[in-house]
């Protein structure tokens, strides 16, 4: 049995996903990226490896992706995220034709083809607004721990309005609110409904079509899931594996590769 890899090292967290030729995940690894890139990368594709109990040696094929793909020293070569999350969101969900890939400092929108390929695409500007940075800053304002803010929000009653599109502000924007007595659930609803809407803004300009797969490291915030699905009036297709959905389409397109090699053998004519 040959297994083939992807290695998504992003700005925040490192994933690294092993697949076999049917295409199925038999391992998978989380850690944080870190200041020393290579590492991570290493130790998440170390990581996945003994998840799926495999051998170094049975892997025949590694595509490194995400922003530090070039820093996946041990790969064969490297694919953008990009086409890596439209491939891996219509694995995943075969009906995907529009994905929204939402991580630690950018969030794109892509519309693909029924086998995964990109037609168009749109992604942040500069600013991290609509981003899991802005998530990060109202974290660090309210003292709540990352995994809390989602469960946090769904309980709102009145969500605020958050007018800034600077993270540098959102900070005091956030203090701004609980200085004058709002909930912190309210406010952090209202972080949650200013992110989807920059995001939905996103989709709009690349063409919004069913069905939306939630892709990325904010995939599992229950709070933005609820945000999005409330404002563009339509269900998510979201998966445990959301955050891993760039390795696994890194992963598909190692086996690519490996299958492409495979050339059945033709008998002479006599």
């Amino acid at each position: 049995m040959a297994y083939a890899a992807g290695v998504d090292v992003g700005s925040t967290q490192t994933k690294a996903v092993i697949i076999n030729e049917k295409r199925q995940i038999v391992g998978r690894a989380l850690i944080d990226t870190g200041a020393n890139v290579i590492q991570a990368a290493e130790n998440a594709y170390v990581q996945a490896l003994e998840n799926a109990g495999a051998r170094e040696e049975e892997v025949e094929y590694v595509i490194g992706t995400g922003y530090g793909r070039y820093k996946v020293t041990f790969g064969n070569t490297q694919v953008t995220e990009i086409s890596c999350h439209a491939r891996g969101a219509v694995q995943m969900f075969p009906q995907t034709r529009t994905v929204l890939d939402m991580g630690g400092q950018d969030t794109k929108a892509i519309r693909v083809s029924p086998d995964g390929e990109i037609i168009d695409f749109c992604m942040n500007d500069k600013c991290a607004a609509g981003t899991g940075r802005f998530l990060g800053a109202a974290s660090s304002a309210l003292e709540i721990p990352l995994p809390e803010l989602g469960p946090t929000a769904l309980q709102a009653e009145r969500p605020v309005r958050i007018s800034t599109t600077c993270t540098v502000f959102a900070e005091s924007e956030v203090l701004s609110w609980l200085g004058k007595g709002k909930k912190i659930e309210d406010i952090l609803m209202g972080v949650h409904q200013s992110i989807a809407k920059r995001s939905i803004g996103l989709l709009r300009r690349v063409g919004i079509e069913d069905q939306i797969t939630f892709t990325g490291g904010v995939a599992k915030n229950t709070g933005m899931i609820y945000a999005l699905e409330q404002n563009l009036g339509r269900k998510l297709n979201v998966s445990e594996d959301s955050h891993y959905m760039g390795a696994l389409g890194a992963a598909l397109f190692a086996l690519d590769h490996i299958l492409s090699r495979r050339v059945p053998a033709v008998e002479e004519s006599a």
